[in-house]
């Protein structure tokens, strides 16, 4: 009966030792949050910088389009001149 009673005491004081061990203390929890509220806004921060750059590349790309128009437009101007040029040699 003492064994166990030594056994079962034993057991206990592990048992708790390892419970009280896994708490986390309130500086531990505050600190936890202050470093989720930090990566939350550089999250938010890097969220906006991409949205920012999103808008720059499609300005861009509008622009990239237009020029494309523009070249088109002279690609066509130079042939339908180049076919009067040779038109009137011939």
């Amino acid at each position: 009966m003492y064994m166990v009673l030594k056994k079962v005491a034993l057991l206990s004081t592990v048992a708790g030792t390892l419970v009280l061990g896994g708490c986390a203390t309130k500086d531990e929890v505050e600190h936890a949050q202050a470093t989720a509220d930090q990566a939350l806004s550089t999250a938010q921060g890097a969220q906006q910088s991409a949205t920012a750059a999103m808008g720059a590349a499609q300005t861009a790309q509008q622009g990239v389009d237009q020029l494309r128009s523009d070249v088109n437009s002279l690609t066509s101007r130079v042939n339908t001149l180049e076919q009067t040029h040779r038109g009137q040699r011939g």
